[in-house]
C-alpha cells in the first residue's frame, strides 16, 4: 500500500516489507494467499493494474489482478491524511516526456526501494519536502501537467527573437551610455563606480529575472486562475524584490570599496563620503528601477499568458537587458547629483539611506504574510549575494581595462547582456519543465544531470533544440548588435574582419559555456530540492558578466598584440 502523510512530514513509501508480522509462518502464509495479486521482490510491487481513487479523507491505491479484484483501502484513519498535490504529481509522472505517443518508448529508471511497477510504466516514488511552488495547488484541480506546451521550433524562435532584439537595443544603449558617462567628474573622482556598475546591473537583472521566472512557472502551471491570487503573487514578489534590492545594493557598494582598496594596496586613500555616495546611489537605483521594470515584466507575462504564448520566451529576455540602459542612466544621474550636493549637503545622503531602512520592516511584513514569497525570503539570499561577488570581479576587470582598451565599454554590455539574456531563457524553460513533469528531488527519466556538451547543446537532451536555437540566435544577434553599436558611436562602420572574428569567437563560446553550465546547475539544484526559479539565474547571469568581461578583454588583448586594435 502507498499512502501519503500530511504535508508537514515527508511522504514515505510504505510497502509490505514495512509490515511487522508476529512470526515467519504468518508472513509466509499471508504472502502465499496474495500471490495471485502481487509479488514481493527487492522491496518493489509488481502489480497487474493500479488504480487511484479519492476516499473520504485519504488517497489510496487499488490493486487489481487479472483474475479477480482485491481492494486495499485506508478509511477513517486519523494518522494518515491525503496530500492531493503530491498524488497528482505522481499521476502526472506517468505521462511520457516530450510528447511521445508510446509509453513503451519511454526510458525506465532502475528498480530500487520504493517503486511501483506495472505492465506499461514504472514510477519511482521517493520522499520529498513540501516545496510546491503553488501553496494552493489543491485549489486548481486541473493544475498540474495540463498546461505543458510542445512548441514548434519556429514558434520558439519567433517568441524569443522579438524580445531578444528589443533587449539587444537596450544593451547597445547601455554601452553608449557607459562610454559617455565614464568621463564625467563623478566617475573620474569615485573610481569605485566602475566596479559597482556590473554588480549593480547584474543585481537588478537577477532580481527581475527571478521574479519573471517565478511568475512564468506559475503561469505555465496554470495557477494564475483568479484575480485575487494573481494580486497576491504580484504584491508578494514586488515586496520581496524591494527587500533584496535594498540589502544587496548596500552590500555591493561595500564590496566595491573593499575590492578597490585591496587592488590599490598601500596607495589607497579611503574616503567615507565616497562610501555613503556609493551606498545611496546604488540603493536608490536598484529599488527605483526594479520597482518600475517589475510592473513591465508582470504586464508582459500576463499578456503573453492570455495570448497563449510561452512567457518564458518573452519575459526573461526583456528582464535580462532592457533595464540595463535604464539602470545605468539612473545610476549616473543620481550619482552625479549626489556628488554635487555632497560637499555642502551631506545630510541628504543620510536621509536617503535612513528612509530606505525605515521602510524595510514594512516590506518584510508584507512578504512574511504572503504565502508565495515567505519561503523565498529566507532561502533566496545565497544565490543573489553570491552573484554580486561574482559580478564584482567582472567589475574589477572593467576598472583595470577601461582606460587601456579603446572602445571596450561599448561592447562590454553587449556581450554580457546577450549572454545573460539567452541563458536566462534556457534556465527558465528548464525550470518550468521540471516543475510541470516531476516532483522536486526527482529528475525525470528523460533528463540527466551529467551529460556531454554535445548532448546538452546539440542532440540527445530534451532541451537541446532550444539550445541550438539560442546559439544560432547568438551568432546573428552579436553580429547585428556590434555593427549597430559601432555605427551609432562613430557615425560609420569602423569594424574590420579581425575584430569581428575575434569578438564572435569569444561571444559564441561564452553563450555555449553558459548554456552547458545551466543544464548541469539546474538539474543539480532540482536533484537537491533547491528551486531553480530562485537560485539558478543569479549564478548564471553573474557567470555571464564575469566570463563576458574576461573573454572580451582577452579578445582586445589579442587584437593589440597582432596590431589590429579596434578603432585605429
Amino acid at each position: 500500500m502507498v499512502v501519503f502523510p500530511d504535508s508537514s512530514t515527508e511522504p514515505t513509501l510504505l510497502n509490505v516489507t514495512d509490515i511487522k508480522l508476529n512470526n515467519r509462518e504468518d508472513r509466509d502464509e499471508q504472502l502465499e494467499n496474495r500471490s495471485d495479486a502481487m509479488k514481493v521482490k527487492d522491496h518493489a510491487f509488481t502489480i497487474s493494474r493500479v488504480n487511484m481513487w479519492d476516499g473520504k479523507d485519504n488517497y489510496a491505491l487499488d490493486f487489481d489482478c487479472m483474475e479477480k479484484a482485491n481492494e486495499s483501502k485506508v478509511n477513517g484513519s486519523t494518522e494518515i491524511k491525503a496530500e492531493p498535490d503530491v498524488v497528482k504529481k505522481v499521476a502526472a509522472g506517468l505521462r511520457t516526456p516530450n510528447g511521445q505517443k508510446n509509453k513503451g518508448d519511454m526510458p525506465l529508471p532502475p528498480h530500487g526501494d520504493g517503486s511501483l511497477s506495472s505492465g506499461s510504466s514504472l514510477v519511482t516514488i521517493s520522499s520529498v519536502t513540501n516545496s510546491d511552488t503553488d501553496p494552493d495547488f489543491r485549489n486548481n484541480p486541473a493544475g498540474f501537467g495540463n498546461n505543458i506546451q510542445h512548441e514548434k521550433w519556429y514558434q520558439t524562435t519567433l517568441q524569443v527573437a522579438v524580445p531578444f532584439f528589443i533587449a539587444g537595443i537596450g544593451t547597445i544603449g547601455a554601452g553608449l551610455v557607459l562610454a559617455e558617462v565614464k568621463d564625467w567628474k563623478v566617475f573620474k573622482t569615485v573610481s569605485q563606480l566602475f566596479i559597482l556598475v556590473p554588480s549593480l546591473l547584474g543585481l537588478k537583472g537577477n532580481l527581475d529575472m527571478c521574479l519573471a521566472s517565478r511568475l512564468c512557472t506559475q503561469a505555465n502551471l496554470g495557477n494564475m486562475h483568479g484575480v485575487r491570487e494573481i494580486m497576491k503573487m504580484i504584491i508578494g514578489n514586488i515586496a520581496l524584490v524591494q527587500i533584496q534590492a535594498i540589502v544587496a545594493a548596500v552590500l555591493v557598494s561595500i564590496f566595491a570599496v573593499v575590492v578597490d582598496a585591496i587592488a590599490e594596496g598601500n596607495t589607497y586613500d579611503f574616503k567615507w563620503e565616497h562610501c555613503l555616495l556609493l551606498a545611496a546611489s546604488s540603493v536608490s537605483t536598484a529599488t527605483s528601477s526594479c520597482f518600475i521594470l517589475d510592473f513591465v515584466m508582470i504586464a508582459v507575462i500576463m499578456v503573453s499568458y492570455r495570448c497563449k504564448m510561452n512567457p518564458d520566451n518573452l519575459a526573461t529576455p526583456l528582464a535580462a537587458s532592457v533595464g540595463d540602459v535604464v539602470s545605468l542612466s539612473v545610476l549616473s544621474a543620481i550619482a552625479s547629483t549626489l556628488f554635487e550636493r555632497m560637499q555642502t549637503q551631506m545630510w541628504v545622503l543620510f536621509v536617503i539611506l535612513g528612509c530606505y531602512f525605515l521602510i524595510l520592516p514594512f516590506w518584510i511584513y508584507v512578504v512574511l504574510k504572503n504565502k508565495y514569497t515567505r519561503n523565498v525570503l529566507t532561502s533566496g539570499w545565497v544565490p543573489v549575494l553570491s552573484a554580486l561577488f561574482i559580478s564584482g570581479f567582472g567589475g574589477l576587470i572593467l576598472d583595470r581595462v577601461v582606460d587601456d582598451f579603446h572602445g571596450f565599454v561599448i561592447f562590454q554590455p553587449i556581450i554580457n547582456g546577450i549572454g545573460g539574456n539567452l541563458v536566462s531563457v534556457q534556465a527558465s524553460r528548464i525550470s518550468t519543465t521540471l516543475h510541470q513533469t516531476t516532483i522536486m528531488g526527482i529528475l525525470p527519466p528523460s533528463s540527466k544531470m551529467w551529460v556531454s556538451p554535445w548532448t546538452a547543446l546539440f542532440r540527445g537532451s530534451p532541451y537541446a533544440k532550444t539550445a541550438r536555437i539560442l546559439i544560432c540566435m547568438a551568432v546573428f544577434g552579436e553580429l547585428i548588435f556590434i555593427f549597430l553599436a559601432d555605427y551609432m558611436k562613430h557615425g560609420l562602420s569602423t569594424l574590420h574582419i579581425y575584430f569581428v572574428v575575434s569578438y564572435l569567437m569569444v561571444a559564441v563560446f561564452q553563450v555555449m559555456l553558459l548554456l552547458y553550465v545551466a543544464h548541469i546547475i539546474i538539474h543539480a539544484m532540482w536533484r537537491h530540492k533547491i528551486d531553480p526559479d530562485n537560485s539558478a539565474i543569479p549564478y548564471l547571469t553573474a557567470l555571464g558578466d564575469l566570463t563576458g568581461t574576461l573573454f572580451l578583454a582577452v579578445a582586445f588583448w589579442f587584437l593589440i598584440n597582432i596590431h589590429q586594435e579596434y578603432g585605429k
